[in-house]
């Protein structure tokens, strides 16, 4: 078969996008490393760092086989492209035909890369680094790639199960978002609450929370309209979506912060803008700017509401991951089956709004499952670590801080 030409301002396109997703993980570091106290703010943003190399590695060796290689049964890639075998430069019309086959490798190997980074939020300021480093390997083998194959895989035509029965994810609701906001929800159980001291657990340095946020917004630019593989219209469409969900959002929590806190939370407003780029990333190309609008509304209400109810109920999350992600990724997964149509994306489909109830019984299916094993695996992994390294850090590291007790190294000078 003779290979699909490639297409010089795609290329361009998606490696300008890989570069932006790339920057979002070390802005992560930057919002969650200022959420932080003083003395855990260099270890939080090593874990960004970090898993920024590991992934890396990992996804070239093993990791892109599993999520994307052929199906085994629909539900996890075999190991043909192992090391990269058989990945060249020519073009994969099963999922890029316009772009090199590592280009789309290497672009979702950017998306691999956060979705860990992403978790590091829920265990913040006493989780053992050797537990981190083992957990965020296994996670991603064990986690992302049957979970990325179930929604995004195709090879050979022969798609993951999840894309079988019709599921839309975009650029990543589903397969990152769920997934790392369910699996913060289980760390922060199994690990337990911070220790409890006279100093108070609040944020060290706002300013470099909002930079790590406005990071990660430019970032997003990548994530959701480099998620259409071309440079054409329909970049356009999730590049417009993708900002105007982001902006309700930051806008709705800020108001519904001030009404009930009484003032306009400068902090409030970055974490609603995160939010609201968690629940548009799955719709991104699937929808209209209104429906963006309405997306972004709902995540500013829903994500502000899951913070309240997290602080009711006790578990510490310490930097709302479940709250942001979890919640905004199932928001995002479920609007999409509302909001969707073939107006905007021919390839998607028309969701319950345009007359096809179907799509959103799709979406809830692929919320639950991805949710049910999220949480499944995730406990088992934490368990085995538990058992066997040791999750948390001891106490007297933990009043200390993880950037003397686990790095040696004091992020600011006396």
């Amino acid at each position: 078969m003779q290979a699909s030409p490639i297409v010089s301002g795609d290329v361009a396109w998606v490696l300008a996008s890989t570069a932006l997703v790339m920057l979002m993980t070390p802005a992560l570091g930057f919002f969650y490393g200022g959420l932080v106290r003083r003395k855990n703010v260099l270890a939080t943003i090593m874990h960004s760092f970090f898993i920024l190399c590991l992934i890396s590695v990992q996804w070239v060796l093993f990791g892109y086989s599993l999520a994307f290689g052929p199906t085994l049964n629909g539900i996890i890639g075999g190991l043909n492209w192992v090391g990269l075998e058989g990945v060249t430069m020519d073009a994969n019309p099963d999922y890029a035909g316009t772009i090199p086959h590592q280009l789309f490798m290497i672009f979702q190997m950017m998306f691999a890369v956060i979705t860990p980074a992403l978790i590091t939020g829920a265990f913040a300021e006493r989780k053992r680094f050797k537990a981190f480093a083992v957990f965020s390997i296994l996670w991603a083998t064990l986690v992302y790639a049957p979970v990325a194959h179930w929604v995004w895989g195709n090879a050979g035509g022969q798609p993951g199960w999840l894309k079988g029965l019709g599921a839309l994810d975009f650029a990543g609701g589903t397969v990152v978002h769920i997934t790392a906001g369910m699996s913060a929800l289980v760390a922060a159980m199994v690990i337990g609450r911070r220790l409890h001291s006279d100093e108070p657990i609040e944020p060290h340095d706002a300013t470099m929370t909002i930079l790590g946020a406005a990071l990660l917004w430019f970032g997003w630019f990548g994530f959701n309209a480099g998620s259409a593989l071309t440079s054409g219209s329909l970049a356009v469409s999730a590049f417009v979506n993708t900002n105007t969900a982001a902006a309700m959002a930051a806008l709705t929590w800020m108001t519904i912060s001030w009404m009930h806190k009484g003032a306009p939370s400068a902090l409030g407003a970055a974490i609603g803008a995160v939010a609201g780029l968690v629940a548009i990333t799955p719709a991104a190309g699937f929808v209209t700017p209104t429906a963006a609008i309405l997306i972004g509304l709902g995540a500013g209400v829903l994500c502000y509401g899951a913070v309240q109810l997290k602080n009711v109920l006790g578990f510490d999350d310490a930097l709302d991951v479940w709250a942001c992600h979890g919640v905004g990724g199932v928001w995002g997964a479920f609007a999409t089956g509302l909001f969707a149509t073939k107006t905007i994306n021919e390839a998607g489909a028309d969701g319950l709004f345009y007359g096809n109830p179907g799509l959103l019984l799709t979406q809830v299916i692929a919320i639950v499952a991805v949710s049910l094993f999220s949480i499944v695996m995730t406990w088992v992994i934490l368990k085995v670590i538990d058992v066997t390294i040791g999750l948390r850090v001891g106490e007297e590291e933990e009043r200390l801080g993880l950037d003397a007790s686990q790095h040696r190294e004091p992020a600011y000078g006396i």
